[in-house]
């Protein structure tokens, strides 16, 4: 059976997925885009895999609108390969939008791959309604975890008809590069806080970094200075002169690392070496880098409102959740996880890695196998005249 997989760019996170779907599927990955719009990552190798690209750069990407040699391009590439099933990224982007006008127009079943949650910003009845209107004309779905799940299926998709697998890293990368550095490697005497996120608004670490204040300074008073654990924040982005000037602001040069933007192969290095894991966005559609800390043994530390903390946190066997608007409430994360003695540390460590053996790519081609069998099952869609014109005036916009 003949599957394409469309994603916005092809990465390292993508590429391990894609291949894990190969096993299942003679598997065509159509990138919309050879750069990623928010990552810096270097050209990855295919390999064996069949990668096809719709344009060499970004400087055209969904948010610039699409032109017609464009949408003639995915049109043409999608009708030579004759899939007999596609899977779309999403309901945002101009591309997929186009990709699936084109499934309808064909009669091809498409899967709505998705990971949104109804929590992740305040919602609008318009454009819910349009969301709607969207859906009703994918035959399936692959989303990552349980709220995308209980949201799709409030926006119309029949829960037969999703399958979980979504969001996965390659766990086997993580747990073999950070084991071995950690064999290789001393430790540190004291421990460390890691975080990883882009540079931005929503990634919350401006607030991050005042919780790191508060911890910092209760510790000092309680006479522990020298036992509290520094802090790295990599990635960067558009605030990281902001955090540069936090950094400073609160006298925290000595104690906060900002290494900026990490590729693929260098990220296990600070995994191995961290003591304990940080997300604190106040909202994350799911946030693989929890994955990628769990997998690498490392206790973590989730915002709740980050659409992995249900599947993959368990409050106190393999970290904490905690109230990302609350800076009192990330201190004190900070603090109980800092407390704990090291063979705590590690026991929480390991249930990390239990809990994220079942989350690896292998997960995202079994999901993909369920997803295209209910595709199949239910057929092209015919969604109502309304639909069909929403999504074919948004995809010409």
């Amino acid at each position: 059976m003949k599957l394409a997989v469309l994603f916005d760019h092809f990465g390292p996170y993508h590429l391990a997925r894609l291949g894990a779907a190969a096993g299942f599927f003679r598997v065509t990955g159509i990138e919309f885009s050879t750069l990623s719009k928010d990552y810096a990552w270097n050209r990855c190798e295919h390999g064996d895999l069949k990668i096809i690209s719709m344009r060499t750069s970004n400087a055209a990407g969904s948010d610039n609108g699409i032109n017609v040699p464009f949408r003639e391009r995915l049109n043409t590439t999608l009708s030579q390969l004759n899939p007999d099933v596609v899977a779309i990224p999403g309901w945002s982007s101009k591309e997929a939008l186009v990709a699936l006008h084109w499934c309808m127009n064909r009669g091809v079943p498409s899967i709505m791959m998705s990971e949104s949650n109804a929590h992740d910003e305040p919602r609008v009845e318009w454009k819910e309604w349009i969301k709607k209107s969207i859906v009703a004309c994918s035959s399936s779905a692959l989303v990552g975890g349980s709220s995308h799940r209980q949201y799709l299926h409030c926006l119309g998709m029949p829960g037969s008809q999703i399958a979980l697998g979504y969001d996965a890293v390659d766990n086997d990368f993580f747990n073999r590069r950070s084991i071995n550095i950690q064999e290789t490697s001393p430790g540190n005497s004291t421990g460390s806080f890691l975080a990883s996120a882009r540079f931005i608004e929503k990634k919350n670490l401006l607030r991050l970094l005042e919780a790191y204040k508060v911890y910092r300074t209760r510790g000092t008073a309680d006479g522990n200075s020298s036992s509290l654990w520094n802090l790295t924040i990599l990635g960067d982005g558009p605030l990281r002169e902001n955090l540069e000037h936090q950094v400073s602001e609160l006298a925290l040069g000595s104690f906060v690392s900002l290494p900026g933007f990490l590729q693929y192969d260098e990220l296990p290095d600070y995994y191995a070496k961290a003591s304990a894991f940080i997300h604190a966005s106040t909202t994350e559609q799911w946030g693989l880098v929890v994955n990628e800390a769990m997998a690498s043994g490392l206790p973590v530390m989730v915002s709740n409102r980050c659409g992995c903390a249900n599947d993959l946190v368990v409050d106190g066997a393999n970290g904490f959740v905690f109230d990302p608007y609350d800076t009192q409430s990330i201190a004190d994360c900070l603090t109980l996880m800092a407390s704990l003695t090291e063979a705590k540390l590690a026991e929480m460590g390991r249930r990390s890695r239990e809990l994220i053996q079942p989350w690896g790519p292998e997960r995202f081609g079994e999901g993909m196998k369920v997803a295209v069998e209910a595709a199949i099952r239910v057929g092209p869609k015919r969604p109502s005249f309304i639909s069909r014109a929403v999504v074919g005036l948004l995809s010409l916009r």
